[in-house]
């Protein structure tokens, strides 16, 4: 049974790694336990940096918070505006005792009403569910369900992107 600690207790990003080593190592036994750490950024990180670097303490904080585990796991969601269009994406990182993985979902664009409120300085979540009437979205489908119908919901966006972070570990020899 391999020990995996999800820096964060939101249960779609808990569910999203419980699926993500399903997928890449079915024969693998795992418990997925989360965890409250900061991400010493913002509540809603506004640059791909930020972001990345939000995953990244992360992992560093889940690290020092519980010592035991085989795998720390940190998911962060940002923004990023070009131009006059802002883009939403979140950064993943895995790190075990020897080695790390990193990847990032790909990206959509907001509309611009959610824009709006996200410059005005709320977190996405907040935002979506006031455009949107919705409530606690972050912990349920996300921007990404919403504005896709659910065909892509949250989890599933996020799932994707810890496949790829675990890429090193399914490939040892390369990495």
């Amino acid at each position: 049974m391999k020990k995996v600690i999800v820096a964060s207790l939101n249960p779609v990003k808990i569910k999203a790694v419980k699926n993500g080593f399903k997928k890449m190592f079915p024969e693998l036994k795992t418990e997925c336990t989360g965890i409250s750490v900061p991400s010493e950024v913002s509540d809603q990180p506004m640059t791909d940096d930020e972001t990345h670097l939000g995953a990244e303490n992360r992992v560093k904080n889940a690290c020092k918070e519980s010592k035991n585990a085989d795998y720390y796991i940190g998911i962060e969601g940002g923004v990023h505006t070009i131009g006059e269009d802002m883009h939403v994406f979140a950064w993943i990182v895995v790190k075990s005792r020897n080695k790390i993985g990193r990847s990032r979902t790909s990206t959509f664009m907001l509309p611009k009403k959610v824009t709006s409120l996200v410059s005005q300085g709320q977190e996405l979540g907040v935002a979506n569910d006031i455009i949107f009437n919705k409530e606690n979205s972050k912990q349920k489908n996300g921007a990404v369900g919403i504005l896709t119908d659910n065909l892509i919901d949250r989890t599933r966006y996020y799932t994707e992107a810890v496949v790829l972070a675990l890429v090193p570990f399914k490939n040892e020899d390369l990495y």
